[in-house]
């Protein structure tokens, strides 16, 4: 929150609604996502977000964490092991969750722009 206020950004979330329909986990992993309160998270972050001014962009979290954050390459092989991003079209390599990151961070910046070019219009 500090540095999105100190530089002037924003913060992207993933939109993670209808989350624990989707997980197709085994009976232990379900137990561990279910107690998570994932909406609980998000809007502790919007309220902390929304008193410092800065703006919060919910992002579609679909193939975030198997696409490419260089080449928008999005391949289920991408992801070698939980831990490790190899793209499969480029060779880019990086932490599978820093990798995800950026491409969450990439709609946000494209989320901001529409939703503000539709503010302008109207």
């Amino acid at each position: 929150m500090t540095e999105a206020q100190r530089t002037c950004r924003g913060i992207a979330l993933e939109d993670l609604g209808g989350i624990r329909e989707r997980a197709r986990l085994r009976k232990p992993q379900r137990v561990t996502l279910h107690s998570w309160s994932f909406a609980q998270l998000g809007s502790y972050i919007a309220y902390k977000a929304k008193r410092a001014g800065v703006p919060v962009v919910y992002v579609d979290a679909a193939y975030t964490s198997q696409g490419c954050s260089e080449c928008d390459h999005v391949d289920k092989r991408n992801r070698t092991n939980q831990a490790t991003f190899v793209c499969t079209s480029c060779g880019f390599a990086e932490h599978a969750d820093v990798n995800a990151a950026r491409n969450v961070a990439k709609r946000g910046v494209v989320g901001w722009a529409v939703s503000h070019a539709a503010d302008d219009a109207a």
